[in-house]
């Protein structure tokens, strides 16, 4: 493979897991928009109805959702790539929790769709611990990325 090659894919992880902050902020979103439409009433039912928050949310989801898995693959791929090993730390750790925890906020949709309110309210709580900790890893992983930089300049 050539060297620029290998230099340069290590800014796939970031790149992508950057797109994917905001992707999970937008899914964030239209879930929270999803939630006030099912309690909505009248013409505010109607026009949260015509946003089709549902949908979009089902459909961002499961983007997240693949991004998160293959991002976090492909992040540790390319680290060990680059260096022959992976570097145990908070900002792996953490990655794979998230990855984890997405999967499982996922497997609760045939519960919510069942109307289990435990299946809403456990989603809500894992998806927000998810976007808490996206934060805090969005600028463990500039650190990294800075450090990368200064070894190709140096």
């Amino acid at each position: 493979m050539p060297d620029s090659i290998k230099v340069y894919s290590q800014f796939a992880h970031p790149i992508t897991m950057w797109v994917l902050f905001a992707l999970t902020l937008y899914a964030m979103y239209t879930g929270l928009q999803w939630r006030k439409t099912r309690s909505a009433e009248g013409e505010e039912k109607k026009k949260l109805i015509a946003g089709k928050f549902k949908d979009t949310h089902h459909k961002v989801g499961s983007i997240a959702l693949a991004l998160m898995v293959l991002g976090t693959i492909g992040g540790m791929g390319v680290t060990y790539w680059n260096n022959g090993k992976l570097f145990v730390g908070p900002h792996l750790f953490v990655g794979l929790a998230m990855a984890g925890t997405i999967a499982v906020s996922a497997s609760l949709t045939p519960y919510m769709q069942k109307g289990a309110e435990w299946a809403r309210i456990s989603h809500i709580v894992l998806n927000t611990a998810i976007v808490g900790l996206f934060g805090w890893q969005a600028f463990t992983g500039l650190d990294i990325v800075q450090r990368i930089i200064g070894r190709m300049a140096g």
